[in-house]
């Protein structure tokens, strides 16, 4: 059993547009967690570092990081040992950027950090994408990269792919907040069938613009099965994302918002595109996903 050790996991932007609930994407903003086995009982401290406010995060056993070292150690048939949890905590909360996913991927890979074994990517994703029930974020988060996730009778899956190089990806991120089960709630139980044959090409479509033919990303990120019906929740960035593909970009809601995603190839807005409400910054796209070294 590892006594100390640091566990660092990126951000994560999911749907892309068209791929509801299937693609995923890692992003260079990480949350960092210090894992110390103490002699018994749970210290959780969480320190804010650039996730806009982290008072209302618990630090009793409630907490997401310790809930997936709970379940995973439980897995792997170990006692969960008396720990110290440091989270340094940089991906903003409730915000379309993975956060909940990123915690409960920390807290498997710490669990088989103290079990001291190997992640294992099968087990693993089993596990992350288990807590919220499907694998986009979790999927990213731990492979890093590009993935195409699904489930099948209950069995979790993911594919990892090499985003091209040349994607450059900038989010803007509002200071609202909104909670995927409430946006979640206001989508349709059905579609129209003309919908969904738009969405299924525009997805075969995204894989191709994402990993060989960037130039195709506007028309590879049109989605008519979800941001729509959720615009009421998030005015301010259904207009951005608007005025963003109204001048070329290839814009999106990021999950289930509000930040918006762009997939662009020169890393800024159009200077004439209005920001204001929004802290805009480029992420790179994190090719290694999540890392556990000793400390």
């Amino acid at each position: 059993m590892s006594t100390g050790f640091k566990v660092t996991v990126p951000a994560s932007t999911a749907n892309l547009g068209p791929g509801f609930d299937a693609f995923g994407m890692a992003l260079g903003l990480h949350d960092v967690v210090e894992v110390q086995v103490s002699g018994s009982g749970l210290k959780v401290e969480v320190v804010d570092a650039g996730a806009g406010g982290v008072a209302d995060v618990p630090t009793d056993e409630t907490h997401l990081v310790f809930r997936a070292i709970e379940r995973t150690c439980a897995h792997l048939g170990i006692e969960v040992p008396g720990l110290h949890l440091r989270c340094f905590n940089a991906i903003p909360h409730a915000r379309g950027l993975g956060s909940s996913a990123a915690a409960v991927v920390s807290g498997v890979a710490a669990g088989y950090a103290l079990a001291g074994r190997e992640l294992d990517a099968f087990e693993a994703l089993q596990l992350a994408a288990g807590f919220e029930g499907h694998a986009d974020n979790a999927a990213a988060s731990l492979f890093g990269g590009l993935v195409l996730a699904w489930c099948e009778g209950g069995v979790f899956h993911a594919e990892t792919l090499t985003p091209h190089p040349s994607i450059r990806p900038v989010v803007a991120v509002p200071s609202v907040r909104s909670a995927t089960a409430t946006t979640r709630g206001l989508l349709p139980a059905v579609v129209p069938h003309a919908d969904a044959a738009h969405n299924a090409g525009r997805a075969a479509l995204a894989v191709h613009a994402l990993t060989a033919k960037p130039e195709l990303l506007l028309a590879a990120t049109d989605d008519r099965l979800h941001q729509s019906y959720r615009a009421p929740a998030y005015p301010a960035s259904t207009e951005l994302v608007a005025t963003l593909r109204a001048r070329g970009v290839a814009a999106a809601v990021s999950g289930a918002g509000p930040t918006v995603l762009a997939l662009t190839t020169a890393g800024i807005f159009p200077a004439e595109v209005g920001v204001g409400g929004f802290d805009v910054f480029e992420l790179h796209v994190d090719l290694t996903g999540v890392q556990v070294a000793a400390q």
